[in-house]
């Protein structure tokens, strides 16, 4: 099991510093070939079952039911390897996945009715390997109280928005060049060694959180305010995610152009990886709930204005732009649970937000997929624009909420109220000494372990 490390905070934070961290590359590699596959999923879905049904409805149905299945899980899954440890969960789950995938892409194949589709497309998402949010716990207790954090989490978001680009483009070549099923076989092969090859990192992942074994009262993620507003900015941009994959499928259809899908949404996602490798190299002296909704304001603003465009040149830049700004809240969010959901909660508290993302998107397909039938593809970017609107909305409004309680930042043995703490404090008793001088080292070690300089808050 890992444990914190020193990091030398004299130096700069950048990515070499990150990556030179004991033990990084070691999970950081396997995790990138893990989660790939992710990003083929919900476009893979779409276009065979579009293919299958001649119906962007029915497939954003299917597509929706497995992205709800996701988000339904996700969390259970989180608690799961919270309990119980990374790899005892990750095994059974990339092989039920690559089982249910390929029953999928079999019913669609075989004509099977939207509604067995559907059916087929819960253990889709239930299984999906939740790699992102364990990856990011490796990194959360490897980097405990270290000023390195913002870096893995820009690094995180840069690594998901590569997966976000290659994906797409990978499964749109295989889906319209090869066989409509081929990006969902492609998937669950992917997944399968990827995720057995993460599993086999034993050494890298954060140790489980029995409450047998340590005494600590374990509390669930969602009991903390902060992370519940978070979840409603990620289902914003999941949003986002969901409304752009459907819209711009339906766009280039129209166009004539059906290859230009990829291309434009890797655009999109290339603009989330530029500005995540920014986010990461800059030094920020604004706290992170204002780049929180600074981040926001500015994805509100471009995804109000897809609607209105309708040239692929023009709208592939304002995708770019709409992806500038993701990066921004995604990766804001992502640090912000260090500081807001103790370490015996943090795989949870990711899960939740891993899976807010998958729930926006699958109900972002549904409405999308309806709009585009109906009316075409200008009204499905209506969609992500409402969401952003919504989720912004609730930032502001409970905007306090997201101020990071440093003393519940460490789940520390030592921490008042449990066991090892009475002790401590009977032995103290019975062994009077002089009170010490309250110097900064003293009043820094009141915070808790790892705490080596105060948090910058707005």
């Amino acid at each position: 099991m890992t444990s914190a490390v020193t990091t030398d905070t004299s130096a700069r934070p950048g990515y070499g510093q990150l990556l030179r961290t004991p033990g990084a590359l070691g999970f950081v590699l396997p995790g990138f070939a893990a989660r790939l596959p992710f990003g083929m999923l919900t476009i893979s879905i779409l276009l065979l079952v579009q293919h299958t049904t001649g119906s962007y409805g029915s497939a954003g149905i299917v597509a929706a039911v497995t992205g709800i299945s996701m988000a339904l899980s996700a969390p259970l899954m989180g608690i799961f390897t919270d309990r119980f440890g990374q790899s005892a969960v990750l095994v059974p789950v990339v092989l039920a996945h690559s089982a249910a995938v390929s029953g999928l892409a079999a019913l669609a194949l075989a004509g099977a009715p939207v509604w067995a589709l559907a059916l087929a497309a819960v253990p889709t998402g239930a299984s999906v390997p939740q790699v992102g949010p364990m990856v990011r716990a490796r990194w959360a207790a490897r980097l405990e109280g270290s000023p390195l954090l913002p870096t893995a989490a820009a690094f995180e978001s840069v690594t998901d928005e590569f997966t976000f680009v290659v994906g797409p483009v990978l499964a749109t070549a295989l889906c319209t060049g090869v066989h409509p099923a081929a990006g969902l076989v492609t998937e669950a092969t992917l997944t399968l060694i990827g995720g057995l090859l993460f599993a086999a990192r034993r050494a890298s992942q954060p140790r489980t959180h029995a409450p047998s074994a340590t005494g600590e009262k374990r509390a669930f993620a969602l009991s903390y305010p902060g992370l519940r507003v978070l979840i409603f900015a990620f289902l914003g941009i999941g949003a986002v995610f969901g409304g752009m994959q459907v819209s711009l499928a339906a766009f280039s259809n129209e166009i004539g152009n059906p290859g230009a899908n990829g291309l434009l949404y890797g655009v999109f996602a290339a603009g989330n990886m530029i500005a995540g490798i920014a986010m990461g190299a800059v030094a920020w002296k604004i706290g992170p709930r204002r780049r929180l909704i600074l981040g926001y304001i500015g994805l509100t603003a471009a995804a109000s204005v897809l609607w209105a465009v309708h040239s692929m040149i023009l709208l592939g830049a304002l995708g770019l732009v709409v992806g500038l700004f993701i990066a921004p809240a995604l990766i804001t969010g992502y640090t912000m649970v260090e500081q807001l959901v103790p370490a015996n909660a943090r795989t949870e508290a990711f899960t939740w937000l891993t899976g807010s993302i998958a729930f926006g998107q699958a109900i972002a397909v549904i409405l999308a997929g309806r709009l585009t039938d109906a009316h075409g593809a200008s009204y499905g970017f209506l969609v992500p624009m409402a969401a952003t609107a919504l989720a912004l909305a609730t930032l502001l409004a409970l905007r306090a909420k997201l101020a990071p309680k440093a003393p519940s930042r460490i789940v520390n043995a030592s921490a008042p109220g449990t066991e090892a703490a009475a002790r401590a404090e009977a032995t103290a008793s019975a062994t009077p000494s002089p009170a010490p001088a309250p110097t900064s080292r003293n009043r820094v070690n009141e915070r808790g372990m790892g705490h080596r300089v105060p948090v910058t808050v707005d």
